[in-house]
């Protein structure tokens, strides 16, 4: 197996930890299967079950009464109300209407997402920091920050809406800046690698691995981070990256081995794969 990984491009990493150097911002992420494992190995409750035969001293006595664990009790979640307070967490309700205030039809109608389709790319939806003036204000409004990705012009548009009169209060426009990937993006990355010459190597590891045609990002579990570049730190095709929306990605067969893929930078923005040096 290690002789014939050696052959390709991207190489199938034995342990779990990827060692990432260079120039790019780290995405905080949670590696696939990595949590909530149970690691005691067991399978019933924590105390014995003691036995109630009468051993001479007396009546059998109880489980309880013997040292074991009674069964717990689980309490339903709460109902969600459909408007948060103070500093609660946006709700199911509120992030519907956030949604629907905040993309509007200019923005609609003059925006692309990551897959070229009408409309920017939508990034995430937060709840927004109190004004200055109303730190202190237990009564100041809730507002929700919706951030997207214009992929017309690279551009990160936020816009802030006010949950209590329904208004968007203000739009920020940047370019230049990178915020994390959602989850959308690094799918579209993925699909590009996974189609592209460069992702030859992907596709052998994979084979190797599964015995079985890598042609879908459904195939894979797969983690990603932002890229910029840094002058002469990259091929000159990848000079725009940090202007342009680029992504490396760190993916896994799924119950399998990571596949190395680091040399690999998906050019979200000019939908192109180069190689780094």
């Amino acid at each position: 197996m290690r002789k014939i990984v050696r052959r390709h491009l991207g190489k199938v990493v034995a342990g779990t930890g990827i060692a990432v150097a260079g120039t790019a911002v780290m995405v905080a992420v949670t590696l696939p299967g990595s949590a909530g494992a149970d690691d005691s190995g067991g399978t019933g409750p924590s105390g014995s079950t003691a036995s109630t035969a009468n051993t001479g001293g007396g009546a059998g006595q109880s489980a309880q009464q013997q040292g074991a664990v009674p069964p717990g009790v689980v309490e339903q979640v709460p109902a969600e109300g459909k408007k948060g307070k103070g500093r609660d967490p946006l709700t199911d309700g509120e992030m519907a209407q956030v949604e629907r205030l905040a993309l509007n039809r200019q923005l609609l109608n003059s925006g692309e997402n990551v897959e070229g389709a009408r409309g920017p790319q939508r990034l995430g939806i937060d709840l927004a920091d109190p004004e200055a003036a109303e730190v202190d204000d237990p009564n100041a409004p809730r507002r929700a920050d919706v951030s997207y990705y214009d992929y017309k012009d690279d551009t990160l548009v936020t816009r802030t809406v006010n949950l209590d009169t329904g208004k968007v209060e203000r739009t920020d426009t940047q370019h230049g800046v990178q915020p994390p990937l959602s989850r959308a993006e690094t799918v579209e990355a993925t699909r590009l690698l996974i189609a592209d010459p460069l992702g030859a190597g992907l596709k052998a590891d994979y084979k190797d691995a599964t015995s079985s045609e890598l042609t879908s990002p459904d195939q894979l579990l797969v983690t990603s981070m932002v890229y910029k570049a840094v002058p002469g730190a990259q091929p000159a095709v990848l000079d725009s990256c940090g202007d342009h929306r680029c992504v490396r990605i760190f993916p896994k067969v799924k119950n399998g081995p990571w596949i190395d893929a680091r040399s690999l930078v998906v050019d979200l923005s000019a939908h192109k794969v180069a190689k780094l040096g």
